[in-house]
């Protein structure tokens, strides 16, 4: 190395010193990073939220926000530490599925308090102020599947049978609605026979594998199930199985789990209430994004749910594996 180009390194260095000490000391503005938009989802490891995720992080990032996810795991507790953390961070926006509606109003209180604009995704809020609420259409889902039950009910002669159900928490305006939808269809079609009613508190399939199987033992008559959500679905049909009740009893659910179209061509499922969570993540993120650029979105956004079977599944798996799913566009 000659004498002028060991200088040259020298003065370079010097000049990448001086300005990282200016930096440090504040006499050099650091480049600016792109404001956040934080998703608080109630339990990252559940298919159906890490969906929504995905939704929220697509619409994000297009429009060059950074994204960040906090899991709540179903604690009321997290939930607002989580959302005490983005306004830390001083996020641009939050989208937020609640562990419930309740816990939701005091989450919605913080953020406005700091002035940042919150989109709900799914479950909903019992007060509280927010930009958009985007949701599924819980109640017409659940009709429609409760149809789809009783049309397979008559189809076995099971004109006088009774059904049970596995539910998601009831303080949710979500599990409100899902519950009632199902309950006015079944009721519609001349099975007004609930016998048994479990909430979930996990929501694993472990759990509903205990409460089927105690179901099961108690209503030896049980003639139909409705579990209404996903993971859970596998405990279910490993209780009906070691019942040896295939073909005594048939099984609903809602939300769509990965092997979905092997369970309702089997005849395992008659029917399942899809939602679109890559489609509601994206929508309530829209919406915040909307909000963010001074256009007011619409306050309540409602996503329709697909209702497969064995008959149509095969056609609404395109639409399905991007909107329900969260595959990437191939």
């Amino acid at each position: 190395m000659n004498i002028a180009t060991a200088a040259a390194i020298r003065s370079r260095i010097s000049s990448w010193a001086a300005r990282a000490l200016a930096i440090w000391i504040g006499l050099v503005p650091l480049p600016a990073l792109p404001a956040e938009i934080a998703y608080i989802t109630a339990k990252a490891d559940l298919p159906f939220w890490d969906t929504v995720g995905k939704g929220v992080k697509a619409v994000a990032e297009a429009n060059g926000y950074a994204f960040s996810e906090l899991d709540s795991k179903l604690s009321a507790e997290m939930q607002l530490n989580n959302v005490r953390q983005a306004i830390d961070r001083r996020v641009a926006g939050i989208v937020i599925s609640p562990t419930n509606s309740k816990s939701a109003e005091e989450a919605l209180i913080l953020a406005r308090r700091a002035k940042i604009p919150v989109a709900i995704a799914d479950i909903g809020a019992s007060g509280g102020d927010y930009v958009s609420f985007v949701k599924s259409d819980n109640y017409r889902g659940a009709y429609d599947v409760g149809t789809e039950l009783a049309k397979a009910m008559k189809a076995q002669n099971w004109a006088s049978g009774a059904y049970g159900m596995v539910t998601i928490e009831l303080s949710r305006k979500n599990g409100q609605d899902r519950t009632n939808g199902f309950r006015d269809a079944m009721k519609d079609a001349g099975f007004p026979r609930e016998i048994v009613l479990r909430q979930m508190k996990d929501y694993s399939a472990e759990e509903t594998y205990r409460y089927v199987k105690e179901m099961l033992a108690a209503h030896p008559g049980l003639r139909g199930f409705f579990i209404e959500t996903d993971q859970p679905v596998a405990g279910a049909l490993r209780a009906i199985r070691e019942a040896g009740k295939e073909k005594q009893l048939l099984l609903v659910s809602f939300d769509a789990m990965p092997d979905v179209v092997r369970l309702l061509k089997s005849g395992a499922l008659v029917a399942v209430g899809m939602q679109q969570p890559y489609l509601m993540g994206s929508s309530a993120a829209g919406a915040l994004v909307s909000r963010l650029r001074g256009h007011p979105p619409a306050k309540e956004i409602l996503v329709p749910v697909l209702v497969a079977t064995g008959r149509n599944v095969d056609q609404l798996m395109p639409v399905a594996a991007r909107t329900v799913f969260g595959k990437p566009l191939k």
